[in-house]
Formats: C-alpha cells, sequence, structure tokens
C-alpha cells in the first residue's frame, strides 16, 4: 500500500513541473530549462595564410618595398625601420645583379594564431644561373590579418646574424673595334703621352724637334708651331699633342727621349687604346667611368663599380656585345668581411668584336683635309650604301677619357669650353642646316608629279623675283654682277635647265604656285617621301631627324623651295 502511494505522488510532482498543454507536450521553441537562452555558435575563419605569403612575395617580385614593411607585425617594425628594411632588399638586388625574382609556396601550416609557409626563391641573377634557396616565412595573425615576424633569413637562409651575401664579378676584357679589313682601330694597348712645353726648347734644335714630333705624330710641323706661336715665351705653359702607342713608337722611342731635355715631355700609360688619336671619333665613341650616380643602376646589370661603358657613338650602341657575358662568385661572408663559405660560381664568356664599314687610313685622310674648318663629310660606296668615311670637325681624341693618359686633363679642359664648337657633336648625322640648292630637285620632283608644270616649261630667269607683294628677292647671278660686273642672269630657260642653272627665280616661282594653288604641302610631302625629315636608320649613330615643315605663308612657301626658311 505505501508502495502504490509513492508512486502516485511522484507522478503528481513530475507533472506539476511541467507547463501543461491541452495534449500534455512542451510549447516548440522552448528551453526545456527555464531562465537560460538557446546557445549561438559563431565560427571566425582566420584568413587564407598563402594569399597573405603570395602577397609579400608579389611585393618583394615588384620591389615595392613599402608594401612588404606593412606586412610586418607591429614587434617586427620595431626592431627596423622601414628605410633600413628597403635598403636591405635594395642591396641585395644589386649586390645579386638580379633580374627578375621567381616563387612558389611549397607548403604551409597554420595553428590558430601562428602560421609557417614554406616558399622556394629563384634569384635570377644576370652574373650567376641556379641561386635558389628555400625559406620559411613565420607570420603571426594580429587583429585578424597575418603579419610576418621578419628577419634576415627570410631573405636569403644564410644571412642569420651578421653574415653578409658577397658577389664578386669576373669582367672578360672589353671587345676592340676593326675597320672594314681588319685593321683595328680600338683595343687594348701600352702608349705614351706626347707633349711640349714651348719655352724650354732650345730655338736652335726647334726646327728638329717639331720635325721628329711631326713625323711620329702624324702632324705637319707647321701646324705644331701654330699651336704655340702665340705663347708667352718666359711662360711654362704646356702643349699636349697627342698619343703613340708602344708598339709604333717603340722603334724611334730613343729617338724621342733624347729630347725630353728640350722641352719634350714623355709619359706612358695603357688602357683601351684609340689608334692615331681616334678615327671617326663622334661615331666611334670612347668609353668612360661609371658615375657615382649611375654605380647601383649599372651594378644590377653585373658590372662592377670601378668598370668603364660606351659613352657615345659605336661604344655605346655596341656596350651588349663588347662587354661580353660577365660571370661571378658567389661568397658567404661574415660581419668582419671575411669568407665562410662560397656558395656558386660562373665563370665570364668572352666579347664580341664590332667591324665597322670603313676603310680606315682613308678615314684618316677625310679628317686631315677637314683640318682648319667646321664641318662634315661622308662617303658612301655607292653600290652598297657602306659608309667608307665619316667625318666632323672640330673633334676630338677619344683617350682624353683614360684618366691615366697625361694628356686627358687638358684635353677635357679644352673640349668642354663654351666656345670649343661642341666637339663630340657629330655634324654629319646630328648638325642640322638648311639644304640649299640641293633641295631643287625635290621642288622639281613635287612641280612634275603635280602636274602643275612640265620639263620644257619656259620661265623667264632675271636678276629679281618679285611676285610676292612688297618683296624683291635677289638671284645669286646678281649677288655674282656685284662682285664681278659681268655675270648675267640665265633669262628664258626651260624647267630642266632651271635645275642645271639653279636659278632661284624659277623655284621660288614653283613653291608660290604649288601654294597658291591647291598645293601647299606637295613640295613638303615630295621630301619625306624622299625620306627628309626622318632618322635614317643607322642605329649605331646619334642622329637627328631634321625638319620638314609645311609652309604657313607665301614667304614660307618660296624659302621652302630652295631649301631655306625652317627647311
Amino acid at each position: 500500500m505505501k508502495r502504490k502511494l509513492w508512486i502516485i505522488f511522484f507522478m503528481i510532482v513530475l507533472v506539476g513541473c511541467n507547463k501543461s498543454t491541452s495534449d500534455g507536450t512542451t510549447p516548440a521553441g522552448e528551453t526545456p530549462t527555464p531562465g537560460l537562452a538557446t546557445p549561438v555558435v559563431k565560427t571566425t575563419q582566420a584568413p587564407d595564410i598563402e594569399s597573405a605569403a603570395l602577397s609579400f612575395l608579389e611585393s618583394w617580385k615588384n620591389s615595392d618595398f613599402p608594401a612588404m614593411y606593412a606586412m610586418l607585425s607591429s614587434e617586427s617594425q620595431a626592431l627596423i625601420t622601414e628605410e633600413d628594411f628597403s635598403q636591405i632588399y635594395h642591396d641585395l638586388a644589386v649586390e645579386l645583379a638580379i633580374d627578375s625574382l621567381g616563387y612558389a609556396i611549397l607548403s604551409s601550416f597554420v595553428d590558430p594564431s601562428q602560421a609557417q609557409v614554406a616558399v622556394s626563391i629563384n634569384y635570377n641573377s644576370r652574373l650567376i644561373e641556379g641561386i635558389n634557396r628555400d625559406i620559411i616565412l613565420l607570420l603571426s595573425l594580429s587583429d585578424g590579418v597575418w603579419k610576418l615576424d621578419w628577419s634576415k633569413g627570410m631573405i636569403f637562409p644564410e644571412l642569420e646574424g651578421d653574415n653578409q651575401l658577397q658577389l664578386t664579378r669576373l669582367v672578360p676584357s672589353r671587345g676592340n673595334i676593326y675597320d672594314r679589313n681588319g685593321s683595328v682601330i680600338v683595343a687594348y694597348a701600352e702608349a705614351i703621352s706626347v707633349g711640349i712645353t714651348p719655352s724650354q726648347i732650345n730655338a736652335k734644335k726647334e726646327e728638329k724637334v717639331l720635325d721628329e714630333l711631326g713625323r711620329d705624330l702624324d702632324m705637319p710641323p707647321e701646324v705644331i708651331y701654330a699651336m704655340y706661336q702665340d705663347y708667352p715665351p718666359d711662360v711654362d705653359w704646356y702643349l699636349p699633342l697627342g698619343a703613340i702607342s708602344m708598339d709604333e713608337i717603340e722603334p724611334r722611342l730613343g729617338i724621342l727621349e733624347s729630347y725630353t731635355n728640350n722641352g719634350v715631355l714623355l709619359r706612358t700609360f695603357d688602357g683601351r687604346y684609340y689608334f692615331n688619336g681616334g678615327a671617326a671619333p663622334q661615331a666611334v665613341g670612347y668609353v668612360r667611368w661609371i658615375q657615382e650616380a649611375e654605380v647601383d643602376s649599372y651594378r644590377i646589370l653585373g658590372y662592377s663599380k670601378g668598370e668603364k661603358v660606351g659613352g657615345q657613338g659605336l661604344e655605346r650602341w655596341g656596350e651588349p656585345y663588347l662587354t661580353g657575358d660577365r660571370g661571378g662568385i658567389l661568397y658567404i661572408v661574415d660581419g668582419e668581411g671575411e669568407i665562410i663559405s662560397q656558395l656558386a660560381r660562373e665563370e665570364a664568356a668572352p666579347p664580341s668584336e664590332i667591324y665597322t664599314t670603313f676603310e680606315k687610313d682613308f678615314q684618316l685622310e677625310v679628317q686631315k683635309a677637314l683640318y682648319g674648318y667646321n664641318g662634315a663629310v661622308v662617303v658612301l660606296e655607292l653600290d652598297t650604301g657602306r659608309i667608307l668615311a665619316m667625318a666632323s670637325n672640330p673633334n676630338f681624341d677619344p683617350n682624353s677619357f683614360n684618366s691615366d693618359y697625361y694628356n686627358s686633363s687638358f684635353l677635357l679642359q679644352e673640349y668642354y669650353k663654351a666656345d670649343r664648337k661642341s666637339p663630340f657633336l657629330n655634324r654629319a648625322t646630328q648638325g642640322l642646316y638648311p639644304l640649299g640648292s640641293v633641295f631643287k630637285i625635290i621642288t622639281m620632283a613635287a612641280a612634275l608629279e603635280t602636274g602643275e608644270f612640265q620639263a620644257g616649261d619656259l620661265y623667264d630667269c632675271q636678276y629679281f623675283f618679285e611676285e610676292l607683294p612688297g618683296v624683291t628677292l635677289n638671284d645669286w647671278t646678281y649677288d655674282h654682277f656685284l662682285e664681278d660686273d659681268k655675270t648675267q642672269p640665265s633669262g628664258v630657260i626651260t624647267l630642266s635647265e632651271g635645275l642645271m642653272r639653279s636659278c632661284n627665280p624659277y623655284f621660288w616661282h614653283i613653291g608660290l604656285h604649288l601654294y597658291q594653288n591647291g598645293y601647299p604641302d606637295a613640295i613638303s610631302d615630295m621630301a619625306k617621301g624622299f625620306g627628309l625629315g626622318s632618322l635614317t636608320g643607322v642605329e649605331s649613330l646619334e642622329e637627328e631627324a631634321g625638319n620638314i615643315p609645311s609652309p604657313g605663308s607665301e614667304l614660307d612657301a618660296t624659302n621652302q623651295a630652295i631649301g631655306q626658311g625652317d627647311t
């Protein structure tokens, strides 16, 4: 009986502890336990670790050092400034002569707030192939963003501590330059500089001294004398005369040395040597030292700090060929600069040589013919268009850029004087001059092509051209008449005869007629069709395109017709 009563009591208690519904079930959506809310579970995913690593590596590849630094943890940034951080990566690129950077992610590991990414780096050096390293990027999660816990080992594993990379560059000798027959124009050589102090020359021996110098320098004695004849007699001014290769002067060196107590000064030097004082110096060019501001930009290309590079002409254009393929030896050194280990080595490869179309002996004779004149001469081979000679005056001695050459400072000081009329300018390819009467060929071609003129058309070519209102232009025959009182005008002539006589009034008439009758650009277009106003395409030479304008007035049109004005 008692057992039955306990069971009934227990059932009553259970019923009293539950909120009843009409069907005796618990309402949907309510917690079984009064006073406790339904728990809400949210899962926050860590950002993708490999995306963060790729962002850092891509910034490295693009040399975006500020972006890389921004990805460092605050602890890492506290240990190194952005400037120092950027400098380390810049110096690495320069030291290894890095052309490009390659990378690949090998694996990654994430432990909630810490991560590691294994990366393979390919340092594509211009000097040594196959510089590869596997590095580990250590990252930590900060405010939901992956940041790098950076160290130098993330650049190159061996750089931990005070270790540094050191790449010794292996540099081949610079290639030679020859003329078309294999005669050397530029090569390494030993030579002597030659100069005189005129006040120290014994008057009784002066003629003999000048004869001997002229013979060895291929310079007329009277030219040497003219160079110093205005020097004050009691002032020891030095006159640089030139340089002679040791091979050329050796048989006669003793003779020149016998005059060193008579004002002759000889000094030996070696290096890249331009024979005969420079054949076609503006076209061949010279080599110069890499300047301080250029050091990093050249070192990243594989050059050493103390090298010379082409400064003009073939020397500059042919730089990739003349320098060969540099090699290098990569070391790890400690903080004291002591070598710890050699990591890689690649030997240098020899350079190419350049053969020009010049004939050196002929070139030197053309240069002599220009002595005393400002101007240029170009001699082309008729059938091929090859340039046999290209001379421009005033010119310069390319050896003057060799600081071991005793005459160097004296010559460079002269070359860079404001009144020296630009000796480095190649007047054959860079000088801009009115073409003059040669341009009448262009004007005649334009006149015939338009159909406005025929070869047999007559024109009365007199002293004066008066077809422009208020303007009178004189023919060249009038200028000669004023000089000799007998030169007559050409008279009535055909167009063909007008070209032969170079009749200015006839061609002024053509230019004005075409301009007034709907062909204002006929002459300009014809000139451009002949290639004027465009670069010649001789890629090894610095050149200017020239100017072929469209005439803007009747006067412009008449001037253009005879190759004058702005043409």
